[in-house]
């Protein structure tokens, strides 16, 4: 029997709330070690423009590989479930993170880690101290990018039995015509962006709480 929206919410809440758990830590998840395999690829190759460029050509390859094709190709090595899915999220979250930390490493000023070598800080301390600090903010940027991309690509994961909202989604999609139908659709799609939202004013936060004021003005 078909119901109203709020009925549809309200009769399956425990189940919502745990997709919309799972969607929330998956995509997390991904973009954490996307972020940690972002940031060292920008630190190996942001001072060479050969390797700079390969680094971020190589992301960038991803986006030419649609979502769907990915997840299917991923089937075979890696079966059903979470594996392919945390695979894909984190290889699509890669290209606005590496590129991000390229540039914002290359943008510190020069005459600032000479300043720093100057007054005998090592590399590690100029990198830790310096150059990482003065990046950070175009890094989060990225990470605010690759956060809404994975959370796109994380409703398609449901193709291959990945966790999260997805899964009504298709549901939905499957059964167009059908009782509740579009209220599957609606919650899952709905679900997804309120998350993107609160992931994004999240990222805000921490970036203000991470960024000194001299940055930010």
């Amino acid at each position: 029997m078909c119901v109203s929206f709020w009925e549809y919410l309200s009769s399956r809440r425990e189940l919502l709330i745990f997709e919309t758990w799972q969607h929330a830590s998956m995509v997390f998840q991904c973009v954490l070690l996307a972020l940690v395999l972002g940031v060292l690829i920008g630190l190996a190759t942001y001072r060479s423009s050969a390797l700079s460029s390969f680094a971020t050509s190589s992301a960038g390859v991803m986006f030419t590989v649609p979502s769907l094709a990915l997840l299917g190709l991923l089937i075979t090595p890696l079966g059903l479930g979470v594996t392919p899915s945390v695979v894909a999220l984190t290889l699509y979250s890669l290209l606005p993170i590496v590129r991000n930390t390229i540039v914002g490493l290359a943008g510190v000023d020069s005459t600032l880690v000479d300043a720093a070598r100057g007054i005998g800080m090592s590399r590690w301390k100029i990198l830790l101290r310096v150059e990482l600090p003065l990046a950070w903010p175009v890094i989060l940027t990225g990470v605010r990018v690759a956060t809404q991309l994975a959370m796109g690509v994380g409703a398609i994961a449901a193709y291959v039995s990945g966790p999260g909202l997805g899964e009504q989604i298709f549901s939905g999609l499957a059964r167009l015509g059908g009782a509740n139908a579009i209220n599957m659709t609606l919650a899952g799609t709905l679900g997804i962006i309120v998350l993107a939202l609160a992931f994004d004013g999240c990222f805000l936060l921490v970036g203000r709480l991470t960024t000194s004021r001299g940055i930010r003005a």
